[in-house]
């Protein structure tokens, strides 16, 4: 097979590049030098925040390119390609039905996600725990609605299953924004037209890309817009049933490292 001219690879984290156990696998750090070589440019694209990928990626990362935050920020070499930011009156809105629907009993916890830090308000310690996870600057406040940040994302945390409890009380915003499942116990709330599909657009557009020189990696349904973007999309063996019939190809599950290995493949 002839070895594909892809310029730019954009992973999902998450079930996709990280192992089962939530860390990089060893094997992508001599890749990179390889992609690095050949001009190929490498975007994590997850619905963490910049800060968080940066440190997942240590002395690598800042020769990478980010999709953070579901694609409501794209940084390349550091310089802001792209952002967009949630109007102040909806935050607003949407964090006193949180803390309504806390208050009525739905065990959930939410961030407030802005571009200098992420913040939640006096957590119970499993939230605060797992907000840790996905944000490295992660700052308890009083009100997370008296914060001087532009706000990128809120992100909901429910204890009980995103897809069953949260996404379905907050339905209706999706008649104005995004609301988007991003994972087992997590749900998205956007700008609307935000995903890590656009996002990578940007990027393609920024480097002189196009999607037949692109390759994307995801997993689950906020994925789905990422693979659409790339002309060489693979689901994870693992993926959700509606992000593997949107990809052309499948890799081999986080497990096995199959983002590695088919990246490998790719390379020749």
């Amino acid at each position: 097979m002839t070895t594909p001219d892809i310029r730019l690879i954009a992973v999902d984290m998450d079930g996709t590049l990280l192992d089962p156990d939530g860390a990089v696998p060893p094997r992508l750090w001599p890749l990179l030098e390889r992609l690095r070589e050949r001009d190929i440019a490498f975007a994590p694209a997850s619905g963490r925040q910049l800060a968080t990928l940066q440190r997942s990626f240590g002395a690598a990362g800042g020769e990478l390119d980010y999709i953070a935050e579901n694609g409501a920020y794209v940084v390349r070499d550091g310089v802001e390609v792209s952002s967009d930011a949630l109007d102040a009156a909806f935050v607003r809105t949407v964090v006193e039905r949180l803390r309504a629907l806390a208050a009525q009993g739905m065990r959930l916890g939410f961030v407030v996600c802005g571009k200098a830090s992420a913040y939640i308000e006096a957590p119970d310690e499993r939230f605060r725990v797992e907000a840790e996870r996905y944000y490295a600057r992660l700052t308890v406040v009083d009100d997370v609605l008296a914060q001087d940040d532009q706000v990128l994302k809120i992100a909901v945390y429910d204890h009980d299953g995103s897809e069953t409890h949260t996404a379905p009380a907050l339905s209706d915003l999706g008649e104005s924004h995004q609301v988007v499942v991003s994972g087992h116990h997590w749900v998205d709330i956007m700008n609307p037209g935000v995903n890590k599909g656009v996002a990578l657009r940007h990027l393609q557009q920024d480097l002189g890309i196009t999607p037949a020189q692109t390759a994307a990696f995801g997993d689950y349904l906020n994925d789905i817009e990422l693979l659409q973007a790339a002309e060489w999309s693979y689901a994870m063996a693992d993926a959700h049933p509606d992000v593997a019939a949107v990809a052309r190809f499948r890799a081999p599950s986080n497990a096995e490292y199959g983002v590695i290995t088919t990246i490998e493949s790719l390379l020749g």
